[in-house]
């Protein structure tokens, strides 16, 4: 069972950056599908972006992919995601996930997450007008 603690969430004025962090319990060299998901109040639970950790391959979601960056670093067994250009409308909880796959549908540019058995608990972020 993998185990996964979020940071790095905070309050930020529009216009700012934050990266956040994931920790995984377990060794991410050995393929993971792990991915960042956001879900703002009264709004369903969005997928952002996932990187398989054993090769590097990243998919994001249309919705924030110029203003998002998904990264990995195995030595660390750490996932991040780097966000600049941050609106009020990004304020939600982000959860870091672990699952099978995750894919981008060309023709909405949404992105799903298989199988996600891993969650963290979340960090939130609140950006402010």
């Amino acid at each position: 069972q993998v185990r996964l603690v979020e940071s790095g969430g905070g309050s930020v004025q529009a216009g700012g950056s934050l990266r956040l962090s994931c920790t995984a319990s377990v060794d991410t060299t050995t393929g993971y599908c792990m991915a960042w998901y956001r879900q703002a109040p009264g709004k369903q639970r969005e997928a952002l972006a996932a990187i398989y950790t054993g090769v590097g391959k990243t998919y994001t979601a249309d919705s924030v992919k110029c203003r998002v960056t998904i990264s990995q670093d195995n030595t660390k067994n750490t996932l991040y995601l780097q966000m600049n250009s941050l609106e009020p409308e990004d304020t939600a909880m982000y959860y870091c996930a672990a699952g099978y796959g995750a894919s981008r549908k060309p023709r909405t540019g949404r992105l799903t997450g298989y199988g996600m058995y891993g969650w963290g608990k979340g960090t939130m972020v609140t950006v402010s007008s």
